[in-house]
């Protein structure tokens, strides 16, 4: 059980949900919901980080259908992140910002039940300044990429940068390309997929596809571009540009197409796995911005890691 909540990669907004039937406690909804466990759903009510269509209430209200529920992720808890030294792939660094790439199976930052061996551990033991905008446990943060996604990931130095990029982000003016080896090949050579993207209403661990014009509380519009670089057949090998950044977009949207990305444990499960992956093939492969202090656009691109080009070389092989 995750316990934690998991927000859109963009922002920390509240989370909304509404009931859809009657007689259940407030405490055990928000748990059964958001996948946590029911003291953390308790100490976020008790807290008065939840409201019910606007209230403050307590944790054994009792909910209507159509009740709207709001839910405030708890600020960080004070914890002792320690410095490890974990060696990182450097491609950019100055005093505002630098540029990481990621490894396959590294998670970005800690949280409950995993203090240890992050990206933020391993940062804070090479860097000395990180902004702290998003908290103890989050230094420096200013977007995530999953943990068995591999690639480059942006980190801010000070405050004033992690601003100016987390900006960017929202305004879709931040460049982010991924590489991806999927299941069958898309039958235009080039398209935007734009289903929203909201938690699953079935499994809480997952998110969804719903409709572009869906107005279902807590679903967002998520729009992403692909190009088909080769076609094997049974696979293919895609390039995709983000242009919103929700959580599992890619993963999600590619499931909703009909090709799910190879190696994902999550939204691929049911495809007979042949490569022994730890995790998904996809890969951030490039991102561009606007650097914080200097204006001048600054664009960063990684080599596939060995992973990746073992499966590109393999099928190339057979085809």
């Amino acid at each position: 059980m995750l316990d934690q909540f998991v927000f859109d990669s963009e922002d920390n907004e509240a989370l909304e949900l509404i009931a859809t039937d009657n007689g259940a406690r407030l405490d055990t909804f928000i748990s059964e919901s958001l996948d946590i466990t029911r003291s953390r759903a308790s100490t976020l009510i008790e807290k008065g980080l939840v409201t019910v269509n606007g209230r403050l209430v307590k944790k054994s209200y009792v909910l209507n259908h159509g009740d709207v529920i709001l839910a405030t992720p708890l600020q960080d808890e004070i914890y002792d992140v320690i410095p490890e030294n974990i060696p990182l792939d450097i491609v950019y660094d100055d005093s505002d910002l630098l540029v990481v790439n990621k490894p396959q199976g590294m998670v970005v930052h800690p949280a409950p039940g995993n203090y240890s061996g992050t990206l933020v551990n391993a940062l804070m033991f090479h860097i000395k300044d990180l902004s702290g905008i998003n908290g103890v446990m989050r230094p420096g943060i200013v977007h995530r990429i999953d943990k068995n996604t591999s690639g480059l990931l942006i980190v801010a130095k000070n405050d004033k940068s992690h601003v100016s990029l987390a900006e960017q982000i929202k305004a879709h003016s931040f460049d982010r390309f991924y590489e991806a080896i999927v299941y069958g090949t898309p039958k235009e050579e080039q398209g935007d997929i734009r289903f929203s993207i909201g938690r699953s209403r079935t499994d809480r661990k997952k998110m969804a596809a719903f409709d572009e014009d869906c107005k279902l509380a807590g679903v967002r519009n998520a729009v992403t571009h692909y190009s088909v670089l080769e076609d094997f057949g049974k696979y293919s090998h895609l390039r995709l540009k983000l242009e919103t950044g929700r959580t599992h977009q890619i993963r999600v949207h590619m499931k909703a197409i009909g090709h799910p990305v190879v190696g994902d444990d999550l939204y691929a499960s049911d495809k007979l796995e042949k490569f022994g992956l730890k995790g998904q093939c996809l890969h951030a492969k490039s991102i561009g911005f606007i650097h914080p202090s200097t204006k001048e656009y600054l664009y960063f691109e990684s080599e596939l890691p060995d992973y990746f080009k073992k499966i590109l070389s393999r099928l190339s092989a057979e085809n």
